[in-house]
């Protein structure tokens, strides 16, 4: 399994990691030796990063990777995450650490490696989503705090939000890594001019998380199953999830994801869900892609796909062309 740097932080990741949550469902609903087959199967295949959060099955997923990872005791990464609900300021710091305290003990551990920040970025406070201000002013130095104390290695965001929000804190240097939904749906977090597609898309983040010597973690890369060219959902799997700065709704997604079917009939990838894993490791920026799995077999193909590399140049310039084809179109 080829690994990469992640960012400034000394670490080096699989490009393949292991996403534990409830869009594939394994680590949230799946049975206890599916569970341990998989993660040790992971391992076998050269795997070193774990993902999960709280709110996956309620704190299930964090309570199955804990109790699995005690039993093999392997030499991975681990990262969860804290998503505030609205939360009144000055009492910001006081709720992440509560969450991160909850999340040990879930999974048993003293310590995470990348403890992430998981509610969107905007320009003023809103609901659950926190300003830009705030995050610099409140949330920073609460994580800080708690790598002080020695419960999490490095702390990261999950980037969702407004593209200008966004774009600063990457740019203040305060994190130490970004989650990013990127994919054949949504390209722009790649680009470095998104003619055509709207702000809110998140033209070039990847510019702004490379030129901060941030570590990548891709989310989407199937665009919540989508790019499966399906609408069928795995029994373990949660409900189609609403889409992140692709299509107006799931069903879409599937729709534009379809007309990426040239691709396997040209040869240039064996499907739909290889060709979406291969285009994403083509981007330098990326660290590690996460996959949510429902079964050993998503497990073994996605690590297939990683292991044959990106995607040719001339693939990529047909994906180019496709995708020109989304711009102005209803949303």
């Amino acid at each position: 399994m080829e690994k990469r740097k992640f960012g400034r932080t000394g670490l080096e990741v699989s490009l393949l990691g292991f996403g534990c949550g409830a869009v594939g469902g394994l680590m949230v609903k799946g049975a206890p030796a599916d569970q341990e087959r998989a993660v040790w199967r992971a391992l076998e295949l050269g795997i070193n990063y774990f993902d999960t959060a709280q709110q996956y099955g309620d704190g299930e997923s964090e309570r199955n990777l804990g109790r699995v990872l005690k039993a093999l005791k392997p030499d991975v990464y681990v990262g969860t995450k804290v998503r505030l609900p609205p939360t009144e300021p000055g009492r910001i710091g006081e709720a992440i650490a509560a969450s991160l305290e909850a999340s040990l003990k879930r999974m048993q551990r003293d310590q995470v490696d990348l403890f992430q920040f998981h509610n969107p970025i905007v320009g003023t406070n809103a609901g659950s989503s926190f300003a830009a201000d705030t995050v610099l002013a409140e949330v920073v130095p609460a994580f800080e705090r708690l790598r002080a104390q020695g419960k999490c290695r490095f702390f990261g965001i999950t980037a969702t939000g407004e593209t200008a929000s966004l774009h600063r804190v990457a740019d203040s240097r305060a994190f130490d890594s970004a989650q990013v939904s990127y994919n054949l749906l949504n390209p722009t977090p790649g680009a470095t001019v998104a003619a055509g597609y709207p702000a809110q898309d998140f033209a070039n983040l990847l510019g702004h998380t490379q030129a901060a010597d941030m570590g990548v973690i891709v989310i989407r890369v199937l665009a919540g199953g989508a790019l499966s060219g399906t609408e069928e959902r795995h029994p373990l799997g949660s409900p189609p999830p609403a889409p992140i700065g692709s299509g107006a709704d799931y069903r879409r997604d599937v729709e534009r994801a379809r007309r990426f079917e040239p691709l396997i009939r040209d040869g240039h990838a064996d499907s739909l869900i290889e060709a979406s894993i291969r285009y994403v490791i083509a981007q330098p920026a990326v660290s590690t892609v996460l996959v949510g799995y429902s079964t050993m077999e998503h497990l073994e193909y996605a690590a297939r796909a990683v292991e044959k590399g990106q995607l040719s140049q001339a693939a990529l310039e047909r994906i180019a062309e496709i995708q020109r084809g989304f711009v102005g179109e209803p949303r």
